[in-house]
């Protein structure tokens, strides 16, 4: 059984959104040495560290720490209609199966209907 490799993990979400060490460190309030040292596991960062990576790179703290496996996307910023339409085909995509010929079962069409709808509204 592998041990998880937190410092990598690290490493791939700050190199994906394409920041240097210095500009994550800066956004933590961390000298880029630190941040080297957290990606090379000689440090672990405090509680309030990890909460602001997890929110800079909109993970949860379970993923970030090796907990979870799984990725999440955060819907704070929108509307109660559009929060629902996307819990909606989450659930939809997730637990239910497609037509036998592949594609969008109806109701999986019908809430990205909605979902286009509700996003064009200005």
């Amino acid at each position: 059984m592998a041990l998880f490799d937190f410092g990598e993990n690290l490493r791939r979400l700050r190199e994906r959104q394409k920041l240097s060490q210095k500009e994550l460190g800066r956004r933590v309030g961390r000298a880029d040495s630190v941040i080297s040292n957290y990606e090379n596991n000689l440090k672990t960062p405090p509680l309030d560290v990890l909460l602001s990576f997890a929110a800079i790179f909109n993970v949860s703290l379970d993923y970030l720490v090796g907990i979870e496996k799984s990725e999440m996307v955060s819907i704070e910023a929108l509307g109660p209609k559009q929060r629902e339409l996307i819990r909606s085909i989450v659930t939809e995509l997730k637990h239910k199966s497609t037509p036998a010929r592949g594609g969008l079962s109806p109701r999986q069409s019908e809430i990205l209907s909605g979902l286009m709808q509700e996003f064009a509204k200005k």
